[in-house]
This record gives structure tokens, C-alpha cells and sequence, in this order.
């Protein structure tokens, strides 16, 4: 039996989990979906004698037959790459038709997800993930997304201290220099700075809670681990991601009743992993800001091997 992982070529936290596999002897394929059409492709039959689809993945380096699929790693695969000789409206439709065709047949696979795109999906709306998230017990900031500048200035001007957060709906931006994506840091907002534009989309303003540190909390199926996040600098104590260098870490342990909510959160989602960002004040209040389904883990030290470990115990248990 093979764990089957989904992953562009140059994934670092993958190839820690797929070390960790190799060690345990345990067979493993790596393939990046946005090799396909062009050099991965595809052959599957079901009918009358096949309940499920019989076939087989065939890569530039490996091939998998379907039926020896244990569990899927799917971490962070590539766009589907298609031909470039295409015009750009059969372009469209052979991009369509790889996501229905390859998509779909991944999508079938009667095995283990960590995680499943569709539950991933489901849990990347921050509406979503923030409702779910308080019917499980956890505590959340104040929180208003809307299109109405009217609102978003009046929710803002009665917050503690007239501050809020701007955050991004889960989306990048294009680049102004080359259209690349980039993500869009949290940023501090006062009333007196919004202005019509706020109604050309939706827009997420949330209560600004003074924290004494943040916390990254991984869940891997019924294991949770924490660490506090430190900020060194005035960029991370607005948005870590902003600042990385600055940052220092230090494992701790989860209040019972926050880790009775995460784990209701992933039964809910029906998620396997899943990485939380909360906000602790001086009280020690935790409020749950971000959830990611598929977070990265391997940027605090403490954690890497733990978690590696518990993401190939995951992978590796009997289908």
C-alpha cells in the first residue's frame, strides 16, 4: 500500500513527512498534479465489473495503480499547466476538464485525506470557519464583513480604543510588478480611514485584542500541539507572517476547554490537520483569529519532529 502525496516539487514541509515515511519503509509517491496534462497523465475504467475506479497515475519518475492508494497527503499541488500552444478560450475548457476528469477521480478515492479539497475548501471561508468555530465553544473576536462603509465605520468607531483589524478574506493580491500573488498583512484601521472604496467588495474589520503573545495550534487528527509566538518587532506584533526573523517560540499546553472546541471544530469540518492561530491576552483569554487547513507547521523548531511524526502515524495506519 502506497501514501499517495500532492505537492508541488519544491515543498520543504513535505519532504519532511515523506522522509519520516521513507524511514518507516513505508511506500510512498510523490506526484504535483500541475504536471498534468502535459507529463502526468491518467487512465481509469469502472462498469459493470469495476464498483470503483481501476487504474493508475503514471509520473515522470512514478507510477501508482488506484487500488494500492492507502491514504493522500495533500499538501500544496501546482495549477494544472496546459499546453501553451492553446488558444486561451480552449485553454479555459481543457483547464475545466482537467479539474472535473483528474480532480475528480482524486476526488473519488475511497481512502484516507488529510485533507480531503473539498473539506479544505469548505473550512478556508473565514464566514465559515468563524461560525463554526463559535458554535464549538471557542471565543472569537468581534467581527463584521461587509461592503458598507457607513457600517464598517460605525462597528470600528465602537470598538475599544476605536481600532480594529483589516484582515484579507483568506485571498492574496496581485503583484503590481508581475501579477504574482502576495499575501495582504493584517493592518490596524481607525473610522476616520475608511472611505468609499470599501464598497467595491467585502471587506473583514475584527476587534483588535491586546495580545500578550499569539499562539500557532496544530491539530493532527486527535493530537494537538501548541506553541506561543513571541513578537520581536512592531511588524510581527501586528501580523507574525510579516516578520518571521523576529519571531521566538515556546511549546505549551492547551486549556481543556480550547482543546474541547478544536476538537469539535475538526470533527465538524471533518478535517485530519489543521493549524489555528489564536490571540492570548493578559488574562489569558485565547481568541481564535485564523483557521488553515493547510497551515504550515514547520517553521517552529520544537514542533517539527512531533509533528512529522504524528503526520506519518496518520499516514501510515491501516486503510
Amino acid at each position: 500500500m502506497t501514501v499517495l502525496v500532492l505537492t508541488q516539487p519544491t515543498d520543504a514541509t513535505a519532504d519532511l513527512v515523506i522522509a519520516e515515511l521513507n524511514e518507516r519503509s513505508v511506500s510512498v509517491c510523490r506526484l504535483d498534479p500541475g504536471d498534468f496534462p502535459e507529463s502526468l497523465s491518467m487512465a481509469a475504467r469502472i462498469g459493470p465489473d469495476h464498483l470503483s475506479w481501476e487504474g493508475a497515475l503514471c509520473g515522470q519518475h512514478r507510477d501508482v495503480s488506484l487500488s494500492e492508494i492507502r491514504s493522500v497527503y495533500y499538501r500544496r499541488p501546482g495549477a494544472f499547466r496546459i499546453h501553451p500552444d492553446m488558444t486561451e478560450q480552449d485553454a479555459r475548457w481543457a483547464q475545466a476538464e482537467a479539474q472535473a476528469g483528474f480532480g475528480g477521480l482524486l476526488y473519488s478515492l475511497p481512502c484516507l485525506w488529510v485533507n480531503h479539497p473539498h473539506r479544505n475548501a469548505w473550512a478556508t471561508y473565514p464566514p465559515v470557519a468563524l461560525a463554526t468555530a463559535a458554535r464549538s465553544g471557542l471565543a472569537v473576536p468581534r467581527t463584521l464583513i461587509t461592503n458598507d462603509p457607513n457600517e464598517a465605520r460605525e462597528f470600528v468607531s465602537a470598538l475599544p480604543g476605536k481600532v480594529a483589524a483589516y484582515k484579507a478574506l483568506g485571498t492574496t493580491h496581485p503583484s503590481d510588478r508581475d501579477d504574482r500573488p502576495q499575501a495582504l498583512w493584517t493592518t490596524q484601521v481607525r473610522p476616520d480611514e475608511i472611505d468609499a472604496s470599501v464598497a467595491r467588495t467585502a471587506h473583514q474589520f475584527q476587534e483588535w485584542v491586546p495580545k500578550a503573545y499569539e499562539v500557532r495550534l496544530t491539530a493532527v487528527g486527535h493530537d494537538l500541539f501548541a506553541a506561543e509566538i513571541h513578537a520581536g518587532s512592531a511588524a510581527s506584533r501586528i501580523d507574525f507572517r510579516a516578520d518571521y526573523d523576529s519571531l521566538t517560540y515556546k511549546p505549551c499546553q492547551v486549556p481543556e476547554h480550547v482543546a474541547a472546541g478544536v476538537h469539535m471544530l475538526t470533527y465538524a469540518f471533518g478535517l485530519q490537520y489543521v493549524a489555528l492561530d489564536f490571540l492570548v491576552n493578559s488574562d489569558g483569554d485565547w481568541y481564535l483569529i485564523d483557521v488553515n487547513p493547510g497551515g504550515q507547521w514547520a517553521f517552529i523548531p520544537d514542533l517539527r519532529v512531533p509533528i512529522t511524526r504524528a503526520l506519518a502515524d496518520l499516514l501510515e495506519r491501516p486503510a
